[in-house]
């Protein structure tokens, strides 16, 4: 009997009601929407009967599906296909990644320097948890949620990008137990020493098997004169005497010093380098800010310092040679049209320069506030990649720190720097005596590719002029 013949002798069987079922449709007269299911059913020897049930339906309007039902369940009786169901979990919320934050437009990677947390302890939002060192700054990585950090992802050291997952924070604190410790090597070493036990344990028992075995009788032999013992050699008196290696440590270099030395060697390797000196006269700036520095605080709210003096000289001279504030690019001369003044902070971790934007339309007040506040930010590592972007010229004083002469390495992609140092009193010739000057030398360091000597001496001139008699600042002469 064919399976034809079996199907319909099934379903003629069935009762009749208001539907009447042929096999590939089922009709009804009282429905008027249609369902289709599709089938494959393999049967026999690699025979395949696709079956298209329809299934007319309304809303309020039963049907008989009875035929269907059975003809279904006697299709999958004996049927080899298995429909397997997967279930999908769902997220409930409580878990929240912690990924490294977008770092600048410059920036496309850095490293996971330290973590500020280890597993189990809470956090608020917003609180760091890690810092991540750039080339140029360290950034946070802020907690998006406040809760309890379940584990820690990535590992000390390890180069990361935008958008990458460090640790997983639980909202509720649930799941975290002790078990979850901060990434180390001392698991290893633990399951190393476990090995190393077990042979030792073996070299103790291979001793006693030995013992108990009989000694051989040493034969006795007739004594044999001693050879004379080689004098020792001399050390050689042009053998140098180097330190042991244990009084040597060996540190990683931090991804801000890896930049900063290949940006200061790729600035000696491109630019012609060439450094000229003048000294300044510092008694009428001292004595400026000395009768004003009392009525300064009090209106603007902060101390008037040498800094300003120096940056509006260096303005000055810059509107007065502009070649010192334009730079190479190519066969072309860029000329800038604006003057930033870079300002090189030394920090902790390593230098920074950033920008005074427009320095040229700034005044003493704006000059001395935007100093401090950028001076704050750097030295406590919340200072931004836009914060030190650009500037057309650099000042560095190594004063601060008691130099006397340096020659400045210039920043670049700028053409110039100019380096303050210490105040000193020395005997100078003022209108034919000698008399006691607080004296600091400046120094400044050009492109001699692109700036010539007359220019830079000029440019020195200036500031020179402007320090030693501000009064020029306010006549423009």
């Amino acid at each position: 009997m064919s399976m034809w013949s079996i199907i319909r002798r099934k379903l003629a069987t069935q009762p009749s009601s208001s539907s009447a079922f042929v096999f590939g449709r089922s009709t009804s007269t009282r429905g008027y929407s249609t369902t289709k299911v599709k089938e494959a059913l393999l049967l026999g020897r690699g025979s395949k009967i696709v079956g298209n049930v329809g299934r007319n339906s309304f809303l309020g309007c039963p049907v008989s599906s009875k035929p269907v039902r059975e003809a279904v369940s006697f299709f999958q009786r004996d049927s080899p296909i298995h429909v397997q169901n997967r279930s999908f979990s769902s997220d409930n919320g409580d878990l929240v990644d912690a990924v490294v934050p977008f770092m600048g437009e410059s920036i496309t990677d850095g490293t996971l320097a330290t973590f500020l947390k280890k597993p189990g302890d809470r956090v608020e939002i917003d609180e760091p948890i890690a810092q991540i060192e750039t080339d140029k700054v360290t950034i946070d990585v802020a907690s998006p949620e406040a809760g309890v950090i379940q584990k820690l992802v990535a590992k000390e050291g390890e180069t990361v990008e935008p958008g990458t997952k460090i640790a997983v924070i639980s909202k509720s604190g649930e799941g975290v137990s002790e078990s979850h410790v901060a990434p180390s090597e001392d698991v290893p070493s633990q399951a190393a020493s476990k090995p190393s036990a077990g042979k030792k344990k073996e070299d103790k028992e291979k001793p006693k098997e030995e013992t108990s075995l009989p000694k051989p009788k040493a034969e006795t032999s007739p004594p044999k004169r001693k050879a004379p013992s080689p004098p020792p050699p001399k050390a050689s008196a042009t053998e140098p005497q180097l330190p042991p290696k244990e009084r040597e440590r060996r540190v990683p270099m931090t991804r801000l010093r890896k930049r900063v030395a290949t940006r200061l060697k790729d600035s000696q390797n491109t630019f012609a380098m060439l450094t000229t000196f003048n000294e300044v006269d510092m008694t009428n700036l001292m004595k400026l800010r000395s009768e004003y520095k009392d009525a300064f605080v009090e209106k603007h709210g902060v101390k008037l310092g040498l800094m300003s003096g120096f940056i509006k000289g260096a303005v000055s001279g810059l509107q007065n040679q502009p070649i010192v504030n334009a730079v190479i690019d190519g066969d072309d001369i860029i000329y800038r049209d604006y003057i930033d003044i870079s300002i090189a902070v030394g920090t902790p971790k390593g230098l920074v320069v950033p920008v005074l934007r427009n320095a040229d339309k700034m005044n003493f007040a704006e000059i001395e506030k935007a100093i401090n506040t950028l001076a704050k930010k750097a030295n406590d590592g919340s200072i931004s990649i836009d914060e030190m972007a650009g500037g057309s010229f650099t000042i560095s004083n190594g004063g601060v720190y008691g130099s006397l002469l340096s020659t400045p390495i210039i920043n670049p992609p700028q053409s110039a720097i100019l380096g303050m140092h210490s105040i000193v009193n020395r005997p100078m010739v003022v209108g034919g005596e000698i008399v006691s000057r607080p004296m600091m030398y400046i120094a400044l360091t050009y492109d001699h590719r692109l700036i010539d000597g007359r220019e830079a001496v000029f440019f020195l001139r200036r500031i020179k002029d402007v320090v030693e008699d501000p009064r020029r600042l306010l006549l423009d002469i």
